[in-house]
């Protein structure tokens, strides 16, 4: 399976997560600092819940810290791929209702992260316009820039899901 997309011009996150809302962080496995061009990120125990849409070994977090791994592509989704992206919000909605500190994360912590940081912040209440201007203010202008996913959102994970798994009719 292709787990991430060539990032062309895209430039590394500067930091390593951010809050998107209270409780909820996006990040990556890669930032850039300014001074050093890449440097990993490693979670230890800042968050009580890690969501990784990407893995790396070594990357935590830390053994006890709860960590629910759910690899997706960073390009057009399967009905079975989004209907995971919506379960996984859904984990991470309660989660913030309980006062959890919860990061998603994927390779820049852009695209994968945004799309389910979005999804959670509509789960939250937000509308999703207001999800992905969130986002885009809160982590990074780059935040959710494969354009597929700003549509999944626009149009709802129930919704394209059901889109994306009709079959083409017969010929």
């Amino acid at each position: 399976m292709r787990t991430r997309r060539r990032e062309g011009d895209v430039p590394e996150p500067r930091s390593r997560w951010d809050e998107i809302t209270t409780g909820l962080w996006m990040g990556g496995h890669v930032w850039a600092d300014g001074e050093r061009d890449h440097q990993d990120v490693v979670v230890d125990r800042e968050f009580d819940l890690v969501i990784s849409l990407y893995t790396r070994e070594g990357h935590g977090p830390s053994p006890g810290v709860e960590h629910r791994v759910v690899p997706i592509p960073d390009d057009w989704l399967t009905a079975e791929e989004i209907d995971r992206v919506r379960r996984i919000a859904e984990v991470a909605a309660d989660a913030v209702r309980g006062r959890r500190r919860v990061l998603v994360r994927c390779y820049s912590g852009y695209n994968r992260s945004g799309l389910v940081a979005a999804q959670t912040l509509i789960e939250l209440g937000h509308d999703a316009p207001g999800a992905i201007d969130r986002v885009r203010l809160r982590r990074s202008p780059w935040a959710l820039h494969n354009r597929a996913f700003e549509e999944y959102l626009l149009t709802g994970l129930d919704v394209a899901s059901l889109l994306t798994g009709l079959e083409p009719p017969a010929s």
